[in-house]
């Protein structure tokens, strides 16, 4: 029998193809999901709601993000939890410069903010139908394990940073696209991966792009726990000895 992984689902902020993108979800017989929208989500974020799920899956694209909401997020994080982020999630919080460590890059929206540095003048492009090319990277990466290159008919985006930190898993030659196209690292005891692709039903009925999302989601998870269980000293095979021997 599989494990069954239990997945929060952020959206809001920008429009998408919910039937499309729910029925890759309903394909993943070992996950369960539920959505939350914005800016609910981030009002729950001060409250135990995140802890209940083994993996949150971030596709939503918001800007308002409280200070408390902020620390609330990164404690989160440093407890250890699986997440991805997908697509344009990427643009969120322009003016929450902890967010691009976090995802490990950053898509630059227009926002005009009060010029402090050379980063503030940066714009992201974004070209919508396009056929990409998509070049597996790391092939021995569980969240790759069984996948070749492969074609996918998507959106792009250019000028956008990936910071030299993450482990690139994937990558294009498309000109008008950045080249590192999905990425892991780690942001406090989490494991994140972040896969930009995933626009509209174009992607989401992509067998490979399916396959990505579900190994991403399990390796994201599985890692998560095993050192949420470290930090907290747990170990289960000492536990189940312990009570042989009693």
């Amino acid at each position: 029998m599989e494990n069954t992984h239990k997945a929060l689902i952020v959206t809001g902020g920008h429009e998408f193809e919910r039937d499309a993108f729910f029925d890759m979800f309903n394909s993943f017989s070992d996950i369960d999901y539920e959505e939350i929208v914005q800016p609910e989500a981030n009002q729950q974020l001060t409250s135990p709601f995140f802890y209940g799920f083994d993996a949150i899956i971030f596709y939503d694209m918001v800007q308002d993000i409280t200070e408390a909401q902020q620390k609330s997020f990164i404690k989160l994080l440093q407890r250890g939890k699986g997440i991805i982020f997908l697509h344009h999630a990427l643009a969120s919080y322009r003016e929450w410069a902890e967010y691009e460590r976090i995802t490990g890059g950053r898509f630059y929206l227009d926002l005009k903010p009060d010029v402090k540095n050379e980063e503030d003048y940066l714009i992201s492009t974004y070209q919508h139908n396009v056929n990409i090319p998509v070049k597996i990277v790391d092939k021995n990466h569980p969240i790759t394990h069984g996948l070749n290159d492969f074609d996918i008919h998507d959106e792009i985006y250019g000028n956008f940073k990936v910071l030299p930190v993450v482990q690139p898993l994937l990558s294009t030659s498309h000109p008008g696209s950045g080249e590192i196209i999905g990425w892991t690292h780690f942001y406090g005891n989490s494991p994140i991966v972040t896969i930009q692709p995933g626009h509209d039903h174009h992607a989401y009925n992509n067998p490979n792009y399916r396959r990505l999302i579900r190994q991403a989601i399990e390796w994201a998870t599985a890692t998560a726990q095993t050192i949420t269980k470290k930090v907290e000293g747990y170990d289960e095979k000492a536990c189940r000895q312990a009570k042989v021997r009693r």
